[in-house]
């Protein structure tokens, strides 16, 4: 046995490195080494004769994962690990399928549909079955699809409580039998097949049993309840299952994972003893101090305690802003200040828990020059729903403009084929016009003309109608008559797209009254300047943007998590959900567990969100934190007695005005108003004066906006 690459563990990582032929669980706490240990773990059995590299596997949950771990057993011992079962679900499972394509009915070559591929198939399957794909969409479907067989659930089995989830069944069905004549398969078929294979198959599931005596699974709190079925069917008398998880860290429960599979697999698997790896090589104390105050209040946790020996290092610095562009506005000049301090800006991070709130940040960060990444997704401006609203905003102030056409002109779908579309620029390419003149002089023939003219009647009239409305306003109205607000309100997984519809809502007024006299070309200039000036180079140093989920694995030397107000993080949504807070409360684990060295908490008192202004109770997670352990940088801290809450919202100070001093035209604070849009409401605020005049209004229907006067028509009631 080789002591070099057993040198350096602690007590516990040594335990569950040299743990005998046994099933084990590993609670693997945020920064403890988990990586170190399961790599070392294999360098252990086969060095020590027991187990041959090719007499285990180990799944991991990411390509990257797998890669790294390989890498690392290369350094530790002279061995060939190209044979070796190490990778990720999928990958392994298509191995299994592979070598044994005709057991599971397969051709030797199947073929792997991607999503965009799986999303065409499934609307050649829906149009061969005359399914309306307004009625039904083809996403809603296809996430139906993963959904049941990542349950284990095939189309015969499905039951059916209406008459669309028959729809979503037939399609199923249909699917299935495509895919089987295609000879392909989508990624949730790669599990679904193997577990299938190896449940009917005795003989098969007894030889892999007896080869694979050692399994090793990465990450086991984000299994699903089918993963773990498959690993339970691998598992023989004779298999020593070592699994390693952290429950605390369990935050993909909306793409199936079961926090539940951990206290199953310690009784199914009589776990005697649990090893709990919990010194962190990452954090400072008050950090992981913070850390384990605020999970402790979640219940049914198989429990522990991080600590480290590297002291107690800086107090959580938390800042109460008053209003989101102030605390955009903090977490800028602290990022500026740390630069200058010598900190890279790839060593720090904003994380945040909607997507929708990057874009005021993007924003100061551009106005500051300080160059960032969007790690996991895309910019702002550059997001699907986005690029579709502000190509709506294009036409209307400009017909000509192709390539915003090409995008909207079947987006929300209007049976405008791709055979039309080709027709459309081939004449417009022969008689020199643009897309919208061809279709307008030239149209094609048939049905097509018909529903190319509905499309260009749809432009004009919502060019007439928002032609005299503010900015903020033409979007709004934009989205509902678009019918891009109704498309993403039917996807199952729309939610997040909605919310950023509605900060491009809160984008344009902050335009408005950054740039006086702003157009609607003014506004799109800017759109295109954010979404491409400032995008940072991959060897660039840059700051990182991201939600707390795409966080999870990475570590910072410096940390913002931002937006910490209830119905914010906590979600609203999570209220409903079975064990909703509890899961936010991992995801806020999972969040402060990310810093190493310095680590900021920040709310605002009045957020413009979703496109109303909203005034903020102080998330419950800031209360959860000890006070010793907090440094309250313009504040004292809630008290535990009123629970977080504050006396009453405050409002914005500076340019609003909240007495009625100022020339508002005739309106006055409280007055009862009627919108031609937005219906009744009472005004709540106000600022400016003259022209530049403008109001907040409570509408009990459409939420809080800020409407200015000249332009807002509204009426006394």
């Amino acid at each position: 046995m080789r002591d070099d690459f057993l040198s350096g563990l602690n007590p516990e990582q040594l335990a569950a490195v040299t743990l005998p032929h046994e099933s084990a669980l590993i609670l693997a706490g945020a920064g403890s080494g988990k990586t170190r240990v399961l790599t070392t773990r294999i360098a252990w059995l086969v060095d020590s004769g027991l187990a041959s590299p090719f007499g285990l596997m180990a799944v991991t949950f990411t390509n990257k994962a797998a890669r790294e771990m390989l890498t690392r057993l290369t350094a530790m011992l002279p061995i060939n690990t190209r044979g070796m079962w190490v990778g990720t679900f999928h990958g392994l499972c298509n191995r299994l399928l592979r070598a044994h394509h005709r057991e599971c009915g397969l051709p030797a070559a199947f073929q792997i549909l991607d999503m965009q591929d799986q999303l065409a198939l499934i609307k050649r399957v829906m149009r061969a079955l005359n399914v309306d794909e307004e009625r039904t969409p083809p996403r809603q479907v296809q996430q139906f699809i993963n959904s049941q067989k990542e349950s284990g659930i095939r189309a015969s089995a499905c039951e059916s409580y209406d008459p669309q989830t028959r729809r979503y069944i037939d399609v199923y069905g249909e699917y299935e039998q495509q895919c089987q004549r295609e000879g392909v398969v989508d990624f949730a078929e790669l599990l679904l097949r193997a577990y299938e294979l190896l449940s009917r198959n005795a003989m098969l599931r007894e030889h892999y049993q007896q080869r694979f005596r050692h399994i090793l699974v990465d990450e086991f709190q984000d299994t699903n309840r089918l993963q773990y079925q498959w690993l339970k069917l691998l598992g023989g008398p004779d298999t020593a299952m070592f699994v390693v998880g952290d429950d605390d860290q369990s935050i993909y429960a909306f793409r199936g994972a079961n926090v539940g599979n951990m206290r199953d697999f310690e009784r199914e698997f009589r776990i005697g003893k649990v090893i709990r790896l919990e010194q962190n090589y990452r954090s400072f104390g008050n950090i992981l101090d913070a850390a384990n105050a605020l999970i402790e209040n979640n219940e049914g946790r198989l429990g522990k305690q991080l600590w480290t020996a590297a002291g107690p290092g800086e107090p959580v610095r938390v800042f109460e802003a008053l209003t989101d562009q102030d605390e955009a506005h903090f977490i800028v000049e602290e990022v500026r200040q740390l630069h200058r301090e010598g900190t890279a800006l790839a060593d720090m991070a904003v994380l945040y828990r909607s997507n929708a709130q990057s874009r005021l940040l993007e924003h100061q960060l551009f106005a500051a020059g300080v160059p960032y990444r969007v790690y996991g997704g895309l910019r702002f401006f550059e997001r699907q729903e986005i690029k579709h609203a502000l190509a709506y905003l294009r036409l209307t102030a400009n017909r000509d403009d192709d390539g915003a056409w090409l995008r909207v002109v079947n987006f929300p779908a209007r049976g405008i084929g791709a055979r039309t579309l080709e027709a459309v620029q081939v004449a417009a390419r022969e008689g020199g016009l643009s897309l919208w003149a061809s279709c307008c002089s030239r149209p094609p023939g048939g049905a097509a003309a018909n529903k190319l003219a509905v499309f260009v009647r749809l432009i004009d009239e919502l060019s007439a109608e928002i032609a005299e409305l503010p900015l903020p306003e033409k979007i709004d109205a934009l989205l509902d008559r678009s019918g891009l607000r109704d498309y993403y309100r039917a996807e199952k997984d729309g939610e997040e797209r909605l919310e950023n519809l509605e900060e491009l809502v809160n984008a344009a007024q902050n335009f408005q009254y950054e740039v006086e006299g702003g157009t609607v070309e003014d506004f799109l200039a800017h759109a295109s300047l954010e979404s491409g000036e400032l995008q940072a180079e991959v060897a660039q140093d840059a700051l990182q943007l991201m939600t707390v989920h795409s966080a999870k694995g990475l570590e910072f030397d410096a940390v913002w998590v931002c937006g910490l107000e209830e119905g914010l993080f906590p979600h609203e949504n999570s209220l409903s959900a079975h064990d909703g807070i509890g899961e936010e409360r991992r995801l806020m684990y999972v969040a402060i567990t990310r810093a190493r060295k310095r680590l900021y908490l920040t709310l605002a008192t009045q957020r413009q969100l979703y496109g109303q202004t909203r005034y903020n109770l102080a998330s419950r997670f800031l209360r959860e934190i000890p006070e010793p352990l907090t440094q309250w940088l313009n504040r004292r801290p809630p008290s535990s007695a009123n629970h977080g809450g504050y006396a009453a919202p405050r409002v914005q100070t500076g340019a609003a005005v909240y007495a009625g001093t100022q020339d508002l035209q005739g309106f006055r604070i409280g007055q009862s108003v009627k919108h031609g849009r937005f219906g009744q409401g009472v005004i709540v605020a106000a600022e400016g004066s003259g022209d530049d005049a403008r109001v907040q209004v409570n509408f009990p229907e459409a939420g809080v906006k800020w409407l200015l006067l000249s332009y807002a028509r509204l009426e006394a009631c």
